[in-house]
């Protein structure tokens, strides 16, 4: 099938099945045709947090060169576009294994489709790290976040983790201090820019198996992510760093709900393994960003 004849740029949003929730996403199947500049432009008009190009395809081995691209700038990896791109390709090539080539690195991913209809797709990351954050860079951003060192929950120290980007995971003691979520956007980016991390994981512990979690994304010219498959990647590399997976090395993230795009993904991570899969669905959606509720700054 050549995937060529389909629209340039197709919208979806992952981490749901309901079109009002999740975090959209454009997928342009012919990226191959454009150059840098004219990515970046694409992806500012599709106005979604981030673009995914498919630039080659091995159509036989089901395997594919994706890039990433914000309304700001490339990107070296993006899981909830991922995401989108594998439930796209398996509605259009028929749902199985696909490979994606990345600036990260090889993601292997598995497109099923549910018995109601809805396609699943789990991405399998680059080896995650962690290690724990400095006081300067925790001082630095709980400042810009406008929070204190009490918000924090003490079981769960401050880390910078890697699941294909950096992301400073901070979490707090309560739901009320993660809702109320009203931070400098352009303080906090300079923060970002200046140590490298893609997203903040402000996270609250829920239960062993169930975590809320807000994902600010300045870097990208967005307030707020309401879904982050590379930011749920890592964070499953910090929980395994603490000791601190569930018995089953299975967890859920509930993010987008204080934005009113609620997402759920699904995460699976080992003791022993330094990969990490995260699950979701996406449903294809009219039109993009402008209707997202993301708050593009």
């Amino acid at each position: 099938m050549n995937l060529r004849t389909y629209p340039e740029i197709t919208c979806y949003t992952a981490f749901t099945t309901d079109p009002a929730g999740g975090n959209p996403a454009g997928v342009v199947f012919n990226g191959a045709a454009l150059d840098d500049a004219a990515m970046l432009a694409t992806a500012a008009a599709a106005g979604c947090s981030e673009t995914a190009f498919v630039v080659a395809t091995d159509h036989a081995a089901r395997r594919f060169q994706l890039r990433y691209f914000s309304p700001l700038g490339e990107v070296a990896f993006c899981g909830h576009a991922t995401v989108a791109t594998a439930v796209a390709l398996a509605e259009r090539i028929g749902p199985g294994p696909l490979v994606f080539d990345t600036q990260v690195g090889e993601i292997a991913l598995e497109t099923s489709t549910e018995p109601e209809g809805s396609v699943t797709a789990t991405l399998t990351s680059v080896p995650t790290r962690s290690r724990p954050a400095t006081d300067a860079e925790v001082s630095a951003s709980l400042a810009a976040l406008r929070w204190s060192q009490e918000d924090l929950d003490p079981a769960l120290p401050p880390h910078v983790a890697f699941g294909g980007n950096e992301h400073l995971v901070l979490a707090v003691s309560t739901r009320e201090r993660l809702a109320a979520l009203d931070y400098d956007f352009d303080t906090l980016a300079e923060v970002m820019h200046r140590h490298g991390w893609l997203t903040l994981q402000l996270v609250w512990r829920e239960a062993e198996e169930l975590f809320h979690s807000r994902n600010p994304f300045p870097t990208g010219g967005v307030v707020e992510d309401p879904a982050t498959g590379s930011a749920a990647a890592a964070f499953g590399g910090y929980l395994r760093a603490l000791g601190a997976l569930p018995p089953s090395g299975a967890f859920t993230i509930r993010q987008g709900e204080d934005l009113g795009r609620p997402s759920l993904l699904r995460v699976e991570a080992s003791p022993t393994d330094p990969r990490v899969r995260v699950s979701g669905q996406a449903v294809a959606i009219m039109g993009a960003g402008a209707s997202t509720g993301q708050g593009e700054a």
